[in-house]
């Protein structure tokens, strides 16, 4: 017989049958690899090692697992190359960004590409609002860019009348390029030549 202080000692509520952060990771991954619309269910619970119950029940649904992957995705994946961006030098922070970026693109441990440049971009119309979503994290990342330069110009590191909206564009634009390139099979080398590239513009601007 069980006794009322063991029953107090007993965990309260039903157990959780799996580790959620790992889940969670799994199914950042899986939509990472097969984006938005290609990942299933099936897809989705054969990487979490869970059931569809299981997923409904700790996530409520398949785009409100997909938001919280973004999460996983930014946090986790993404924060070294935005870590450099608080290097000191505007063209050594976004030198170690690039260099940051095609290593995370190329890496053989993890889905290539950039989450954010290939989970959705088209979509079917029951879609649009998780599309949207994901368009506006890719508009902070330019905003992130232009913060970045505009911090740059004010310090006189950057010539006066630098155009620091389409030069941050510009540098949005490269990274998405890099993303789909690294996902179509190009190697980090030949990345890292783009992305030099797109260093020495921002150096043509230094003041």
């Amino acid at each position: 017989m069980i006794n009322k202080d063991e029953a107090d000692r007993r965990p309260r509520g039903r157990p959780r049958a799996f580790d959620r952060e790992k889940a969670l990771a799994a199914a950042g991954e899986t939509f990472w690899k097969l984006g938005y619309e290609g990942a299933s269910l099936v897809d989705l619970t054969e990487a979490m090692a869970i059931t569809p119950q299981s997923l409904y029940a700790a996530f409520k649904s398949k785009a409100d697992l997909f938001r919280e992957s973004l999460g996983w995705y930014l946090g986790e994946v993404g924060s070294a190359a935005r870590a450099a961006l608080d290097e000191p030098d505007v063209v050594e922070a976004f030198r170690q960004f690039y260099a940051a970026s095609v290593r995370q693109f190329c890496s053989e441990d993890q889905p290539r590409g950039c989450m954010l440049s290939a989970a959705l971009v088209n979509c079917g119309s029951e879609h649009r609002g998780i599309a949207k979503e994901v368009a506006g994290y890719r508009a902070a990342s330019i905003a992130l860019f232009q913060a970045r330069l505009e911090r740059a110009l004010a310090a006189h590191q950057l010539k006066d009348g630098t155009d620091c909206a389409a030069l941050a564009r510009y540098l949005g634009a490269i990274v998405q390029g890099l993303s789909i390139q690294a996902n179509d099979g190009a190697r980090a080398g030949e990345l890292d030549a783009v992305a030099a590239l797109a260093v020495t513009t921002i150096a043509s601007a230094r003041r």
